[in-house]
């Protein structure tokens, strides 16, 4: 059965803080227990300030960082370099820093067409995790994520065919509004996990987490609600303009 997700929003520690200090106790009950520490960032500014969190003096000595492996959730189909890119985001902010192993680090290849790309990195994700076509066996420890203002997350974006996928993989995803692709884990895929976390900033969220939060389930225009780890638990990280929408 589903867990109901838990919400925290605290005004000390930041969500920031209090995600970072989840993620490290994450990482240290998965290295107890597996040997190694399997997680699937995310993009966007409020990640950023959780990856420079994690890289900084107060948080990087609590790690076995050479235990870590770093997977990405969704990638934008665009160069390793361009500024829009997660990778590169997350390169900046918290791999270089910690001088992470290359061979830690899987990223998508956005030099092939996103179709063949999103092909590459499902078989690099069963690569990784021993898992043959079909398996149940791509469970990351944690999978990071974030949400839009129209609540999407990761790239599954509302009335996208990629809402119905049922199984678990790596799919391209074309915006026609944006008249972008972009690449992304399936629901399925991120519902395997032991543990999924939101991190939301501010009041233009607020409304999204009120709708993914609230009783109303339309999956179509909140995609967010897709996301119900089956064996694991989704937590929300909030500040206090993000989780204003929803019942005291």
């Amino acid at each position: 059965m589903n867990k109901k997700p838990e919400i925290r929003n605290k005004k000390q520690p930041t969500p920031a803080h209090a995600l970072a200090d989840y993620f490290v106790a994450r990482a240290g009950a998965a290295v107890a227990a597996r040997g190694r520490f399997v997680v699937a960032l995310s993009g966007g500014s409020s990640p950023r300030q959780l990856y420079e969190l994690l890289a900084s003096a107060e948080y990087r000595a609590q790690m076995a960082w050479e235990r870590v492996y770093f997977f990405f959730g969704d990638e934008r189909n665009v160069p390793a370099d361009a500024p829009d890119s997660n990778y590169r985001m997350a390169r900046l902010a918290l791999l270089d820093p910690l001088g992470i192993a290359p061979n830690h680090v899987f990223a998508y290849d956005t030099r092939l067409a996103p179709a063949e790309a999103a092909a590459a990195y499902e078989t690099q994700l069963r690569r990784f995790f021993g898992a043959e076509e079909d398996s149940p066996s791509l469970i990351f420890d944690l999978i990071l994520l974030g949400l839009g203002d129209n609540a999407h997350t990761a790239s599954l974006f509302p009335h996208t065919p990629v809402l119905a996928e049922t199984a678990a993989g790596v799919r391209a995803v074309f915006l026609p509004e944006q008249q972008v692709w972009r690449l992304t884990f399936t629901a399925p895929l991120i519902n395997q996990a032991r543990a999924v976390a939101f991190l939301v900033f501010g009041a233009d969220k607020a409304a999204a987490v009120a709708r993914v939060r609230g009783p109303v389930r339309d999956v179509q225009q909140y995609p967010a609600q897709l996301i119900a780890p089956a064996g694991g638990e989704a937590v929300w990280f909030l500040d206090e303009a993000a989780a204003s929408g929803l019942p005291a």
